[in-house]
């Protein structure tokens, strides 16, 4: 009978394998500790419970009872699920790229006892084929390595952990300035899709944090080369495949050059950051503001239906696969539809949504916008609306995908960002109360024994949490105070950025992924890469950007320069894999604060609307009642109202512009910015 452990598990990942004939044994100091009394490798599988590749791998193997078997005789067998233990995946991922593999999940990794990487790969068939070996053939290999030339095993295992220690010291700080932004912004945008969007080629993914520097530099620079891309890109997102133009929400990537084939997998972290992009997009969208309002509105009543948890919260994602079958839930044949809808509605559906007899995806359909991107009027918008309403009813008679249902903070912060942004964009206060109340479930669930903890839910093995969780709630309290107005989310935003320092700070203005109290493993990593969401260095180096304008206070500005300093040798040698801490950097050289205060029971509705029309990427705004005083160091220190009437004052560098108090002068300051006749000397 197998000794499966997994079974006692929270992580629907590791759940989905606690059937498995494989001794599985959740990653802990009992299983480390068994393979060294046994003399035994590890055997580290990673993945996570959407993907369709780790299915594929468990159903061809750790089912499959002579292979089960082979594992067994011959390792210690760890499952990790990466969404809970992403320093594990960090880690061994790094471990992965040194030995020249390009990586991805499952992760496949073999370990010394003490936790060494001695080689590794991603899926490997049962049997070979692919080009790839069998993955019996890779056990026996492998463990007879491991008994027969144990030296030289060990010696590279020393060597690969090295690799990665270096990698994760802290480099010498440099300077940063507008030039490298520049310099970067050309560099990214030459391996951009100018006409489609995205990068060139296949696969495209999102990349959001991609997407959010190259808007901001558009923003700001106003070249037409970047709001072109940027422009292809989110309307790529929006009219593409990747799109579920049936239920709403955005496919985790696309495997084509054309955004039409999806991996069909939905995260929350995309569609939380989508969110974020489109409501941010708006002021400068033009004849596409109706076409992101609809995608926006569409993606956060999908994460409301199929992602919202009973305890407040969002889950993590839904499964590529139903039915044992990669997007069975999502696809359609025409003589379905038709039944469904009647020949007339589906004639009318089909012309737009390029569905055919032949279907444009393995003899099926995927919904798809990209050969009529046009708004149609608002009566046949209206109609295409319902029309696909009734084929999502339909749907939900189909087998469902799986519901990874673990309510992560880091990926939460960034729904709370997105839903409060887009709520305040949209005018849509019941978004942004339902920002709120998940800031406040997702605390509550996560907060054990005065630590913020991983995953906001009961159950064991409960990471502590890691930097892109405090320093996500600290940008997602910012985003909360500019939607509401209310002070008290600057003290939450500085309370995690504490916490941050406190626990994961690194003493050279960086961070380590891992708390200190956390798991001790052979390499404490502090990479500064974004992966599909942004690094924690970026949101932190963003956050403190804020507060500093927000605030006033001069500490933040020097965390925020202590970052991006510490930051310069790895943004100079990947500006890609660097963008959140590039638009921290635009962010930190042009960021502008708008002051606004308002006399006592007056309302600053017209310079609110002016301000959601107008309002940029690198504008905070600072919301006063009238004799609420402004730190002595602000630049609008000691202004005040003119007229009684709510007033503005915009401010940049230690300068202010002139009060204003009109929506249509805000609306043309805020598009113009501070310059040098509008300031006070």
């Amino acid at each position: 009978m197998s000794d499966n452990r997994l079974r006692h598990e929270k992580s629907p990942y590791l759940l989905q394998h606690a059937d498995n004939p494989v001794d599985w044994r959740p990653w802990g100091p009992a299983a480390l500790d068994e393979a060294k009394e046994t003399d035994k490798p590890i055997l580290l599988s990673i993945g996570y419970a959407a993907c369709h590749w780790c299915h594929v791998m468990a159903h061809e193997s750790f089912e499959h009872t002579e292979t089960a078997a082979l594992m067994n005789a011959l390792f210690v067998n760890i499952k990790v699920d990466r969404e809970q233990r992403p320093d594990i995946d960090q880690l061994y991922m790094a471990a992965l790229h040194a030995l020249g593999d390009q990586g991805g999940w499952p992760l496949t990794m073999f370990l010394t006892p003490d936790g060494k990487p001695i080689w590794g790969g991603t899926y490997f068939p049962r049997d070979a084929r692919y080009g790839r070996p069998g993955f019996a053939d890779v056990l026996r290999q492998i463990a007879a390595l491991y008994r027969n030339e144990r030296t030289q095993i060990l010696e590279q295992a020393d060597k690969i952990t090295a690799h990665i220690a270096a990698a994760s010291r802290p480099t010498e700080a440099g300077q940063l300035d507008a030039a490298l932004l520049d310099r970067a912004t050309d560099a990214i945008l030459g391996i951009m899709d100018p006409g489609a969007g995205g990068t060139r080629g296949a696969p495209k993914f999102p990349n959001a944090p991609v997407l959010g520097f190259l808007a901001g530099r558009a923003e700001g620079t106003n070249r037409p080369d970047l709001t072109t891309v940027v422009s292809a890109t989110l309307l790529g997102l929006c009219n593409g495949g990747i799109y579920d133009h049936v239920g709403g929400g955005l496919a985790r990537y696309s495997t084509d050059a054309r955004w039409l084939v999806p991996h069909f997998e939905k995260m929350l972290y995309d569609n939380a950051m989508l969110i974020e992009q489109l409501a941010l997009a708006l002021p400068r969208a033009g004849r596409d503001a109706d076409l992101f309002r609809s995608r926006i509105e569409e993606t956060i009543a999908w994460m409301q239906r199929e992602l919202q948890l009973a305890g407040g919260g969002f889950a993590a994602g839904l499964d590529a696969d139903s039915d044992g079958e990669e997007g069975l839930f999502y696809v359609w044949q025409r003589d379905e539809i038709e039944r469904v809808l009647g020949k007339e509605e589906a004639d009318f559906l089909s012309a737009i949504y390029d569905i055919t007899e032949t279907g444009n995806w393995e003899g099926r359909t995927i919904l798809n916008r990209l050969s009529h991107p046009e708004r149609l009027s608002a009566q046949d918008e209206a109609r295409c609306r319902r029309v696909l309403d009734t084929l999502r009813r339909h749907r939900e008679t189909r087998p469902r995908p799986s519901l990874d249902d673990q309510a992560l903070t880091d990926w939460n912060a960034l729904a709370i960002t997105g839903l409060a942004t887009a709520g305040f964009r949209l005018q849509r206060p019941d978004w942004v109360d339902l920002a709120r109340t998940t800031y406040a479930a997702i605390v509550d669930g996560a907060t054990d024994e005065g630590r913020l903890r991983h995953v906001a839910s009961e159950g064991p093995n409960r990471a502590r949490a890691f930097a892109t969780d405090l320093a996500g709630l600290a940008r997602a309290a910012i985003a909360l105070h500019q939607a509401t107005r209310e002070s008290h989310w600057l003290a939450e935003a500085g309370h995690w950025l504490d916490d941050l320092d406190r626990h994961n700070g690194d003493g050279a203005g960086g961070f380590y992924l891992a708390p200190d109290d956390g798991d001790v493993l052979i390499v404490r990593k502090r990479d500064r890469l974004d992966e599909a969401t942004p690094n924690a260095h970026g949101i932190a180096a963003e956050a403190h950007v804020r507060l500093w304008a927000l605030t006033g206070n001069d500490h933040y500005r020097a965390k925020a320069d202590a970052i991006l300093a510490g930051s310069a040798a790895t943004i100079r040698g990947n500006v890609f894999g660097t963008a959140s801490l590039l638009s921290a950097l635009d962010l930190r050289l042009n960021i502008r604060s708008l002051v606004v205060i308002v006399p006592e029971d007056a309302t600053a509705d017209a310079l609110l609307d002016a301000l959601r029309a107008h309002g940029g990427r690198h504008l905070v705004v600072d919301w006063r009642a009238e004799g609420a005083p402004l730190p002595e160091g602000h630049p609008a220190f000691g202004k005040g109202t003119v007229g009684g009437k709510p007033t503005a004052y915009l401010c940049r560098e230690g300068s202010c512009s002139l009060p204003v108090t009109d929506a249509a002068a805000l609306a043309a300051l805020l598009e113009r910015g501070v310059s040098a006749d509008q300031v006070f000397i």
